[in-house]
């Protein structure tokens, strides 16, 4: 089946009157975060979800920033938010010595609650480094009771580092391959197994955790897998990129005609298709999408189409 998203992209300007502010609310998700431990010289990244929850469009102006280790990231101003609309604010912390260090990200627009600040703490550290590569691992599409394996690399820097032990967060995740506890000489790497084994039909995610001497202990890797049993059904939706500067798309499905919806992709999707293989016989679902430009800005809902699963 074939859909067409509205892809608003386009930023319209608007004016309000100050009567209205009342309408316009700008919301954070979450609205402060903790970097946590950083090997000096090094960067980590976050980005804070914002959501127009008013009933108006509202404005964003102008930004400012407390803390010379914390930065904003590409975020040009000013733009427009629609209602329901949101847009991702990616922000870092590199700090330049050791220590607990503090900051605030404040965002000045029209909204009711202007200014909306957002506080930020992070500890830079140094020592041993150890770096998982890459830092999420995607299975796709794995048959239930089946395997699929993916490659990471544990590399150390700095001073050597012994990795310990490991942990999953779930048993349909599991590292093979690997002899515990083993040392990585500074400057070297070695090579893991990641294997998924799904045991039940859809979304599965998870994470795995190496314990070392490394300063920052564990290090993370984000798993995620969608389990496909044998002879399921499944929905394939197909649509039409309208916009050169749309990065990837959500999608969302809903049980009722005009929502609500809930998003079922777990990253944002560069392709303009999807497979839905989490369905269920006899029931009618309801899709749409939005489009997503390299600043984290969403569109409105697509045009909504509908799914019919057959039975059985």
């Amino acid at each position: 089946m074939r859909f067409f998203p509205l892809i608003v992209i386009a930023l319209l300007l608007s004016s309000l009157p100050t009567a209205r502010a009342s309408a316009q609310q700008l919301q954070c998700k979450p609205c402060t975060h903790a970097f946590g431990k950083v090997e000096v010289g090094t960067s980590s990244s976050f980005s804070v979800r914002l959501t127009n929850t008013g009933t108006k469009s509202l404005r964003v102006t102008s930004k400012l920033k407390q803390g010379s280790e914390f930065r904003f990231g590409h975020f040009p101003l000013p733009f427009t938010l629609s209602p329901g609309q949101t847009v991702l604010l990616p922000v870092a912390f590199r700090p330049t010595a050791t220590g607990r260090v503090t900051g605030t990200f404040t965002l000045v627009s029209t909204a009711l609650n202007s200014p909306l600040s957002l506080p930020v703490a992070g500890t830079g550290v140094s020592g041993p480094q150890l770096t998982v590569s890459p830092s999420s691992l995607n299975f796709g599409n794995v048959t239930v009771g089946q395997s699929a394996t993916l490659a990471t690399t544990l590399s150390a820097s700095i001073a050597d580092v012994t990795i310990a032990s490991d942990q999953l967060t779930s048993s349909e995740f599991s590292v093979v391959g690997l002899t515990l506890p083993v040392t990585i000489l500074s400057g070297h790497s070695i090579q893991a197994t990641l294997q998924f084994t799904p045991n039940q039909s859809g979304t599965a995610t998870g994470k795995v955790g190496y314990f070392s001497n490394a300063v920052v202990s564990p290090a993370v890797e984000q798993l995620t897998g969608v389990g496909v049993a044998t002879g399921s059904h499944s929905a394939d939706l197909t649509w039409q990129e309208s916009d050169p500067n749309v990065v990837g798309y959500n999608i969302y499905r809903g049980a009722t005609h005009g929502g609500p919806y809930l998003q079922i992709n777990t990253a944002l999707d560069p392709a303009t298709n999807y497979t839905d293989y989490t369905v269920v016989a006899g029931t009618t679902y309801y899709y749409v999408t939005t489009a997503v430009d390299s600043v984290g800005q969403q569109s409105a809902y697509s045009n909504e189409t509908a799914a019919a699963i057959p039975s059985p």
